[in-house]
């Protein structure tokens, strides 16, 4: 059966964004090439009954996914090239006043660039050669990661010097974790709502894509096993944590659970722990329960300095040697400066410092959400970057985002972390960690006073 174009009676609401999954559909099915030219506007409004308004909203969300281009005078095209990432936030000018609850990133502040201050002029009198010369990851970095096992150790494991390489930040761990577990046509499974990026890299890396049905813990181990049973599954990708944008918080039992059903079909796992040891009671890693077929990677730049890019993967004993040439292949090495302040942090206790500082600030943050929102079906955690809002009826989630916007907050519609087939409940996702500690009072009043309200019917409009 045709996927395009679509029947007018299968689209649902908002009809621009079911309108755009179709076409999309339909490029990833092939029925649709790249570089064939698309209807105008006014064409495939008449075509389906939908108004301009709502076909020019289709084409503009799939030319912001990568998906189309437009050329003046010639009309729209289907891309040559792979679609990115939907991006989760907005970029916002500098020139907008603009509170973005948008963009994940840990609470900074003078602490930080005092502390770094400091690091940066003692460095400068004794650095170690190895730092500024060599070009051999083994030389450069080696000090580092008999440091990067003592950060380890706050976050739950207790692995050997020789399974842990040093990255530039949690993206390049988990793009090795990926081009070492999988190759490409292998299944990767995932939280149906989970991370941002994973759609667009795995499809980078030829690897295929399924979400999983999620509840408050997570991946749903039910819905694992059936996956694994339907066809081989290469790999599981998962965020245990609380790190995901519903927050979803395995408990150990869950871990477990999900371990054992790896094992039973041998499919390899991904943790994103990217977080690290913000939230002090949490259950140990996967990667402890199941070290032989885990690959756990963290860092520093979610849980303590945006700035600080360096991460550490874990990688099973049986694959570390493929592990390390992927690293070398695509990145070579961690850059050796921000490893060697990693690793002055971590000795000389300004990483514990500035993570017991960090715990503070967003235990008061998240206080100010349980007031503010109080009432307001939500998901939060004491020590949280984010928060998740589902959306009273009728909001919806655009809708919503739009109406923020206008009043001057920035937040992430949840369509950003679809990795599977919905129907999704409308909701955005509110970050806590940047700006101050005003601006973020300021907007949660705003998203309460929205959330509480209806819509303008202008608003509600497809």
């Amino acid at each position: 059966m045709s996927i395009w174009p679509p029947n007018p009676s299968s689209l649902n609401r908002p009809a621009y964004r079911s309108l755009a999954r179709s076409l999309i559909d339909a490029i990833d099915a092939g029925e649709i090439r790249p570089g064939a030219r698309l209807p105008s506007h006014r064409t495939l409004a008449f075509e389906l009954g939908l108004s301009v308004h709502t076909v020019s909203r289709a084409y503009e969300e799939l030319s912001r996914l990568g998906y189309i281009s437009g050329e003046v005078g010639r009309g729209s095209f289907v891309s040559t090239g792979p679609a990115d990432a939907a991006v989760p936030w907005h970029r916002l000018q500098g020139s907008e006043d603009m509170i973005d609850c948008s963009m994940l990133a840990p609470v900074t502040g003078e602490i930080h660039v005092e502390r770094m201050s400091q690091t940066l002029a003692a460095l400068s009198q004794h650095v170690a050669p190895s730092v500024l010369f060599s070009f051999r990851p083994k030389a450069s970095l080696a000090p580092h990661t008999l440091h990067a096992r003592r950060w380890l150790d706050t976050c739950g494991l207790n692995t050997q010097p020789d399974l842990i390489i040093p990255t530039n930040g949690n993206t390049a761990a988990m793009t090795v974790a990926l081009m070492t577990a999988a190759i490409p046509g292998d299944l990767v499974v995932t939280e149906a709502l989970g991370h941002h990026t994973l759609r667009s890299l795995t499809a980078a890396l030829g690897l295929r894509l399924a979400g999983l049905a999620i509840d408050e813990e997570g991946i749903v181990p039910e819905a694992f096993e059936r996956a694994c049973s339907a066809g081989p599954v290469k790999v599981l990708y998962c965020m245990p944590s609380g790190l995901g944008p519903t927050l979803a918080f395995m408990s150990e039992e869950r871990r477990a659970a999900l371990c054992e059903i790896a094992a039973a079909y041998n499919v390899a796992i991904i943790e994103n722990d990217a977080w690290g040891p913000m939230d002090e009671n949490r259950p140990p890693p996967l990667a402890t329960i199941a070290p032989d077929r885990t690959f756990y990677f963290t860092g520093l730049t979610k849980c303590l300095l945006p700035g600080l890019r360096i991460a550490w993967l874990v990688v099973p004993e049986a694959m570390i040697s493929a592990a390390r040439t992927r690293h070398l292949v695509t990145n070579w090495m961690a850059t050796a400066l921000m490893a060697e302040i990693a690793t002055t942090w971590i000795a000389n206790g300004t990483a514990e410092a500035l993570m017991a500082w960090q715990r503070k600030q967003l235990a008061r943050r998240n206080a100010m959400v349980s007031e503010t929102l109080s009432g307001l079906p939500h998901r939060a955690a004491p020590h949280a970057l984010h928060i998740w809002l589902p959306l009273p009826e009728p909001w919806q989630e655009d809708a919503f985002v739009a109406h923020a916007r206008a009043n001057g907050v920035a937040v992430a519609a949840s369509s950003n972390f679809t990795n599977g087939e919905g129907p999704f409940s409308p909701a955005v996702r509110v970050c806590v960690g940047a700006g101050s500690e005003a601006e973020i009072a300021k907007g949660l009043g705003i998203i309460a006073r929205l959330a509480r309200s209806a819509p303008e019917p202008a608003l509600l409009a497809v």
